[in-house]
């Protein structure tokens, strides 16, 4: 009886070690069973992914609201705020290169070029470049500004340099064509406009304009007989008309005038800008242009050219990103059918797109020489 239930217990046991050992098909149950994740935590990696896509778009959407609103914004800003216009228009606190020192040329390659300081009205001082000829470089070495001004009388031609907005009188591009223009023999003087550069006072067209022929004046007084030339490139092209046109009506016109890349009014120049984000905007005139015109801003080219009596060159590449060729050629048309010009040669010289002088490389012209002679 005891071996009996003795061997009952012990069959007993070997069938409970059997069960407690899985089949294949155990196996994969269990296996299934352990990889199998709790309902909460699927729910919670599913929404992981989702919530940050979704936070990916409620930023996005966000920014592009804030952008949109800005872009409606700036339109309302500048018209009741003018002066922003301003600024645009003359980007004179744009200072490029910057940390060059405007008292010293020198620094830029422009051995024989001195630095003076003249004041065309109280409170307003502006910082002038007188580089002589090539010619005169060893002569010119330690010498101090009364022997550049008296050099001014040496029977060399003149050259007043009326540059562009943004930047300063130091720019690469105007340096280059200084060193240009001094190896063709020419006397250049250049300056910048009141709010410009080290030069002092609140910039404006008028201010810009006196500037200008207080400098011609300055030359005038000392250069005797010798020609002037009177070159503007973009904006200064403005303030080049601008001071013609007030020369001849005094009858005291320069002996020829220049215009780089010129347009034909502000107002067009600032529709046919590449920046002009605005332009197809409603109201574009209403709120760009007509603050530049209360800001008492019209650079009329356009206008000017029919009161100016003297010979004008005006030199314009195809490829320019800044100022359209096109303006160029209709301020060249309006030119040569004025009957102030009847007298004088009005020359349109176009440079090809391929050559790539774009808005201020025309200097690196080899045809220059040529077309200035």
């Amino acid at each position: 009886m005891r071996k009996r239930n003795e061997s009952v217990t012990v069959e007993h046991e070997r069938a409970a070690a059997a069960a407690a050992v899985p089949g294949p098909l155990d196996k994969g149950c269990s296996l299934r069973r352990s990889l199998r994740l709790p309902a909460s935590a699927a729910a919670e990696g599913m929404k992981r992914p989702l919530g940050r896509r979704y936070g990916l778009w409620f930023r996005l959407r966000k920014l592009l609201l804030w952008l949109l609103g800005m872009y409606i914004a700036i339109p309302f800003l500048v018209k009741l705020c003018p002066a922003i216009q301003a600024k645009l228009v003359f980007l004179n606190f744009v200072r490029v290169p910057y940390f060059i020192d405007l008292k010293r040329p020198q620094d830029q390659g422009l051995n024989h070029t001195c630095n003076y300081y003249l004041q065309p009205e109280e409170d307003v001082t502006i910082g002038v470049w007188h580089t002589v000829p090539a010619a005169l470089w060893k002569n010119a070495r330690g010498k101090d500004q009364p022997w550049f001004e008296e050099a001014l009388g040496f029977s060399h031609p003149v050259i007043l340099y009326l540059h562009g907005n943004a930047g300063t009188r130091g720019g690469d591009h105007r340096v280059e064509l200084y060193k240009v223009l001094s190896s063709l023999g020419y006397h250049v003087v250049t300056f910048d406009y009141r709010g410009w550069g080290d030069s002092i006072g609140s910039p404006s067209e008028r201010g810009m304009t006196y500037d200008a022929l207080h400098v011609f004046d300055w030359i005038k007084a000392r250069s005797g007989d010798n020609p002037v030339y009177i070159w503007g490139h973009s904006l200064g092209t403005g303030v080049a008309t601008n001071l013609v046109r007030r020369l001849c009506e005094r009858e005291t016109p320069p002996d020829a005038l220049i215009l780089e890349s010129p347009f034909t009014n502000i107002r067009e120049e600032a529709r046919s800008h590449p920046f002009s984000i605005y332009r197809y905007f409603p109201g574009f005139d209403w709120f760009f242009l007509d603050p530049i015109t209360t800001s008492g801003i019209k650079f009329a080219n356009d206008e000017n050219v029919k009161y100016i009596s003297c010979s004008l060159l005006i030199l314009h590449a195809e490829d320019d990103p800044v100022v359209p060729f096109h303006l160029g050629k209709k301020l060249y048309n309006i030119a040569a059918t004025s009957r102030s010009f009847r007298d004088y040669k009005v020359q349109f010289v176009p440079f090809h797109t391929d050559l790539g002088y774009r808005h201020k490389y025309i200097y690196r012209s080899p045809e220059l020489p040529r077309i200035l002679r």
